[in-house]
């Protein structure tokens, strides 16, 4: 299936390249690719590929930037993202018990770090990188919400207000 951006995206990334250096328009590579997540949820080979002729590199090149940063991914989310902080102190306050316990109520993987989806396509979940708020641990985010010190009983609360 094709890419075509919007009228918006294309406009977009065309001001994002104009911020660097003639010659030097890979240097936009990482913001662009965040503008077609921004807009599309996900980046497709095809939305690569579109980006790729725009910015004048290989589409490899934003393959193994996609690839790479566990914060862009390759596959449509569900409804509703939620992101588990991983690092030292929510792992150490209970972070991965509460990822854990997120992916067995949904019937995910609780090994897996990468991005899972529902079969329904409501739920996806991810570890995330530290989301700054370390004294209060565990902490995820729903979406755009942020939940701080988030137990077991607090998760359910936060999956069952989700419609």
């Amino acid at each position: 299936m094709p890419f075509t951006p919007t009228e918006k995206l294309s406009t977009e990334v065309a001001e994002l390249i104009t911020h660097y250096p003639e010659g030097e328009s890979r240097s936009a590579s990482l913001m662009v690719l965040h503008a077609i997540q921004d807009e599309a949820g996900y980046i497709s080979a095809e939305a690569m590929q579109w980006a790729a002729a725009e910015i004048g590199v290989k589409p490899m090149h934003l393959y193994e930037l996609v690839t790479f940063y566990p914060m862009l991914r390759e596959e449509p989310p569900g409804k509703f993202v939620l992101k588990v902080c991983r690092t030292l102190s929510c792992a150490m306050a209970g972070g991965t018990e509460l990822h854990k316990n997120i992916c067995n109520k949904l019937k995910l993987d609780p090994n897996a770090h990468g991005l899972q989806t529902t079969e329904d396509g409501k739920f996806s979940i991810e570890f995330a990188e530290c989301l700054a708020s370390c004294g209060t641990g565990p902490v995820m985010m729903c979406n755009n919400d942020f939940h701080e010190a988030v137990t077991e009983e607090k998760s359910n609360e936060i999956l069952g207000s989700c419609e």
